[in-house]
């Protein structure tokens, strides 16, 4: 029997955040995301990346507490998400994540959804792992 859906995009991921304001203030920020919409009476607030979504909940709120202990050194909240970007300029990304304070990760080329190409690393404010993929081609 086939699958009754076909999958088109990633639509959100959700990180638990020991300090909520400074995580969406580091996506505002570095990543370059908005605030699409805040439910505070939950702990949540929806960043928009793309076409997707990047949802930040408080560990302390009514969503956060459902997912155990915090995010830390030991156990993380996921290994590692990617984001789609265009242009990739590797020596601009880099600046600004050292303007930012964060220290740029690996390069290389990578398999992703669109096939082989550059790709970065670096960690967010609560230590989760953000692929920056660029258009397929040549590292």
């Amino acid at each position: 029997m086939s699958v009754p859906f076909a999958i088109r995009a990633l639509d959100h991921i959700v990180l638990r955040a020991r300090d909520q304001d400074a995580l969406v203030q580091f996506y505002l920020d570095v990543v370059g995301c908005s605030v699409e919409k805040r439910q505070d009476a939950i702990g949540l607030v929806q960043l928009r990346a793309g076409s997707s979504l990047i949802d930040i909940v408080s560990i302390d709120g009514k969503l956060g507490r459902l997912g155990g202990a915090a995010p830390g050194a030991e156990g993380r909240n996921l290994d590692h998400f990617c984001l789609r970007i265009e242009p990739f300029d590797l020596e601009a990304l880099r600046a600004h994540l050292r303007l930012h304070g964060v220290t740029p990760g690996e390069y290389g080329s990578r398999y992703g959804a669109e096939g082989e190409g550059p790709s970065l690393y670096f960690s967010d404010s609560e230590g989760n792992m953000i692929e920056l993929k660029g258009p397929p081609g040549a590292v």
